[in-house]
């Protein structure tokens, strides 16, 4: 399995929002799918995930509900909401742009 690497600053909620574009997740899934989504490249840890879950949820891009996990426990479900998608779009497009960029920087002789 690949070594894990750091998060770039701004790109967790990035994959926030897309691990939640399919479907409400609690904190844990939204760690894993993370994980599962970037190839097991990334590991969030829950001191960097629950601020940016509250951070999210207060900036209206998020809304959450108490439901049972499939452990059946009592946990917290985030979802998307349309401004949660919007920043989604945004976001895509910025680290498009960046990710261009970096790859023109590194071709560059």
């Amino acid at each position: 399995m690949p070594e894990s690497v750091n998060l770039l600053q701004g790109t967790l909620d990035l994959l926030i929002l897309k691990a939640l574009a399919l479907r409400p997740l609690h904190g844990l899934g939204i760690a894993h799918r993370i994980e599962q989504i970037s190839g097991h490249t990334f590991q969030v840890k829950p001191g960097s995930l629950f601020p940016a879950l509250h951070r999210m949820e207060e900036a209206g891009w998020l809304k959450s509900s108490w439901g049972e996990s499939e452990s059946n426990r009592r946990a917290k479900y985030y979802q998307l909401t349309k401004s949660g998608r919007r920043q989604l779009s945004v976001e895509t497009e910025q680290w498009d742009r960046i990710s261009l960029g970096i790859a023109r920087a590194l071709e560059a002789p």
